[in-house]
């Protein structure tokens, strides 16, 4: 029998927390829209269930039966317990997000550069609301499923960084979205927007952690926006309590001849659960995708990746590996779509995992659709053990 998560009582949660949420949102009229539509379609659909094709590997029922209220603010969070998730990267920036709200205090936000602008989302709306009404929600619709709805209508803060065409925002952006001791058995619902203009660069990194070993509730949504002949480098590192729920996605849509690398690393959580959607709306354009995660106990490690080809002369590189012990699960289900449009596509997808006991297991499903006819696409999938 599948797992039911999202039930009437748990949604009912989650629904009695969104108004408490307007009162400390942005007041825009088209965000404040946004966010009601999300509201709405999550109260139809709630969260998904085992009978959902792309979550019947998951073991969803505790997270069914949790109540995740909305996490308070804390500002009793000192610099020091951030030591350990700095990455020591010369010249970057670092925006801390105490769960889910901006932590200027123990932010270091970069030096003025002509054409980038790098702000917590709630502030930018406000100064920058024309380009984030242009990409905001657009690429990550509230259709898309139970947890985009809930992200959405709970959209406040996060990060936002945008840059002009031709320029470069140099040293790596870094944004620490910690959760406190105060927001056990709580939810946090990150909402990050990057838009990268044509002929422009940028670094990005996401970290997700936790300093405590509590029980809690991540849901983060990025979408990225890469120019025509652009490049984003994306990193993800998600370092959430081991008894913690995290679910996020990014979605990553490219112009011709842009550049996108894109890095994925799991190492915490109960259930993580990543969604990677990579569009290539152009021709010309290349994408690199690497991902790694390790599981121990009872963890349950997920990376979704769905790859669209929609035009000629693109090429994709996928590589995912895992490590998985005591009664660690892992899943990888990657998915590349090659359109009739898109002629001499070169895509590669790799999954392997290591099993380091017994009772360790991986569901692995690597997938083409191909509609065209010229093109070199391989996938695989390797699962060994010492």
């Amino acid at each position: 029998m599948a797992d039911r998560a999202g039930g009437d009582g748990v949604t009912t949660a989650y629904l009695q927390d969104f108004e408490q949420s307007l009162a400390v949102a942005p007041r825009t009229g088209w965000l404040e829209e946004l966010r009601r539509k999300g509201r709405e379609a999550f109260a139809r659909t709630g969260l998904p269930t085992t009978r959902d094709e792309d979550w019947r590997f998951n073991t969803l029922a505790p997270l069914a039966s949790a109540e995740f209220r909305l996490a308070p603010a804390d500002a009793t969070v000192k610099v020091e317990a951030l030591a350990p998730f700095l990455l020591g990267l010369e010249g970057a920036s670092t925006l801390v997000f105490v769960n889910g709200r901006f932590a200027p205090g123990l932010s270091t936000l970069p030096a003025a550069t002509t054409g980038v602008t790098v702000a917590n989302l709630a502030a930018a709306v406000i100064d920058q609301g024309d380009t984030i009404r242009r990409h905001l929600g657009h690429y990550e619709p509230v259709s898309k499923g139970g947890f985009s709805a809930l992200n959405a209508a709970f959209i406040h803060d996060g990060l936002y960084v945008h840059v002009a065409a031709g320029a470069d925002a140099g040293a790596p952006i870094h944004a620490i979205y910690v959760t406190s001791g105060r927001g056990a058995g709580a939810a946090s619902h990150l909402r990050n927007l990057i838009v990268v203009e044509p002929g422009a660069r940028a670094a990005v990194i996401e970290s997700y952690v936790g300093l405590t070993g509590d029980s809690y509730l991540t849901t983060a949504v990025t979408e990225a926006m890469v120019g025509a002949g652009a490049f984003l480098e994306h990193s993800k590192i998600q370092r959430e309590s081991e008894q913690a729920y995290h679910v996020g996605t990014t979605h990553l849509h490219q112009d011709q001849d842009s550049r996108s690398e894109s890095f994925a690393i799991s190492f915490g959580g109960a259930l993580c659960r990543n969604n990677l959607d990579m569009v290539l709306d152009g021709p010309g354009v290349d994408s690199q995708l690497f991902g790694m995660y390790m599981g121990r106990g009872r963890q349950e490690l997920d990376n979704h990746t769905s790859i669209l080809h929609a035009h000629p002369n693109c090429s994709t590189r996928e590589v995912y590996k895992g490590i998985l012990g005591d009664n660690a699960h892992g899943i990888f289900n990657g998915k590349i779509y090659v359109t009739p449009e898109a002629q001499k596509t070169d895509a590669k997808q790799t999954n392997r995992a290591l099993l380091l006991s017994e009772t360790a297991r991986i569901d692995t499903k690597p997938q083409l659709e191909i509609f065209a006819d010229d093109v070199k696409c391989t996938h695989g999938a390797t699962v060994g053990s010492l």
